[in-house]
């Protein structure tokens, strides 16, 4: 699989660099996080949101909406599902990382989505990315062999656990319903991901690794 770097024309269809907003504070803050083997994610971390840069990203690019500042840390190297959000996410880190994306207009009618379609990009250390609300995503995989420390930012909420139930067992038509995981989270699996039972298992392909 060829990687791209996030600077090179093919990442426009997925996001932007983000060049005038300086990420130095939270970059520096996220380097204070821990790191363990696999993935861990938390959505809200209080050390990352007591940046100044909490209060410019909340009014520049969300619109004075609420949002949230947490970390996914680990030493992924698997696609092993994608996901998207109904807006953007952005993504810094304390090293070079590598992001597997896709476009939500490649998932067919009845939710199912081929890995074969799905390209790489090297974020390098300390620039910052916004990935757009169309573009499928999921935890960073690592570069060099070194684990990953990415911030990641959404709207307050997003990634928490639901609050009322959702189509789960599968009974008749699929809707977008099903691939609903958490709040403001619809999830496409791959069979070889790890997910638990009621992840939509949706993915046609390789499961890819970097």
């Amino acid at each position: 699989m060829k990687i791209y770097n996030v600077t090179d024309p093919e990442f426009k269809k997925y996001g932007t660099v983000i060049t005038h907003l300086d990420f130095t504070e939270l970059a520096a803050a996220l380097a204070d996080t821990p790191v363990t083997e696999g993935v861990v994610y938390e959505p809200s971390v209080e050390s990352l949101e007591a940046v100044p840069l909490m209060k410019e990203l909340s009014e520049i690019y969300y619109g004075e909406m609420p949002i949230q500042i947490g970390f996914c840390n680990g030493y992924n190297t698997k696609l092993n599902a994608l996901e998207y959000h109904r807006d953007s996410e952005i993504n810094v880190g304390t090293s070079d990382f590598i992001l597997l994306l896709g476009s939500r207009q490649d998932i067919t009618e009845d939710f199912h989505y081929d890995t074969a379609k799905v390209e790489a990009f090297l974020v390098p250390a300390g620039v910052a990315v916004e990935v757009y609300a169309t573009t499928l995503h999921y935890a960073p995989c690592r570069a060099d062999g070194l684990p990953f420390q990415v911030a990641v930012v959404l709207p307050k909420d997003t990634n928490l656990p639901l609050l009322s139930s959702h189509q789960k067992d599968g009974d008749g038509a699929v809707t977008e319903d099903r691939l609903l995981a958490a709040r403001n989270k619809w999830l496409i699996g791959h069979k070889d991901g790890g997910l638990d039972e009621s992840a939509w298992i949706g993915m046609i392909g390789e499961n890819l690794e970097i």
